[in-house]
């Protein structure tokens, strides 16, 4: 028969999973006396059976790739329902890999960004504003100069901001350069 541990401290964890052995390990990694993600590494070295999923607020890829190369088996955040728990408990005591949606979201958008020219993301007409932001235009000369409102500019400028994810003028003029927009 299956039994629930439940632990308060790092400490605790550690003591019953050298008394216990368990499979799965369900690890917040903010609760007391368990320093980083590293704590995964301590609980392989005692059971390197037990799987170990993190229960986390944090979803970016740095925490993700850190969790799982100390040898976490899963991902998932805190505010997750209890149906995909039982899923990732039952994928990852299968011997499967589980993060949580929310999370692998974040991940390949991040990796497709980095993968691809952003460049290529952005449509010729924000290739064009992007080119007389970089020239030193201001919304109202590019909206006149385009023949289009002011609030269209703020709206293209935001859309490459977010594409790009540059949120300043400077970094939007170092891209244009870098990407050969505009000439020095």
């Amino acid at each position: 028969m299956r039994s629930l541990i439940v632990a308060s401290t790092g400490n605790e964890i550690i003591s019953k999973t050298k008394e216990l052995n368990p499979d799965i390990i369900l690890l917040d990694i903010s609760m007391p006396e368990v320093e980083n993600l590293s704590f995964c590494k301590k609980i392989k070295e005692i059971s390197p059976n037990t799987k170990i999923i993190i229960l986390t607020m944090h979803f970016s890829e740095e925490y993700v790739k850190e969790a799982f190369k100390n040898g976490a088996e899963g991902y998932i955040l805190k505010d997750s329902s209890f149906s995909e728990l039982e899923i990732a408990i039952k994928s990852v005591f299968e011997g499967h890999t589980y993060i949580t949606p929310k999370v692998s979201k974040v991940i390949i958008k991040d990796y497709l960004q980095k993968e691809q020219n952003p460049l290529k993301t952005l449509t010729e007409r924000q290739k064009e504003i992007l080119k007389l932001i970089a020239e030193g235009y201001s919304s109202k000369e590019i909206a006149y100069k385009l023949n289009i409102s002011i609030k269209t500019v703020e709206a293209h400028k935001s859309q490459i901001m977010e594409k790009l994810n540059i949120y300043d003028i400077p970094g939007l003029v170092k891209f244009a350069i870098k990407n050969k927009l505009i000439d020095l």
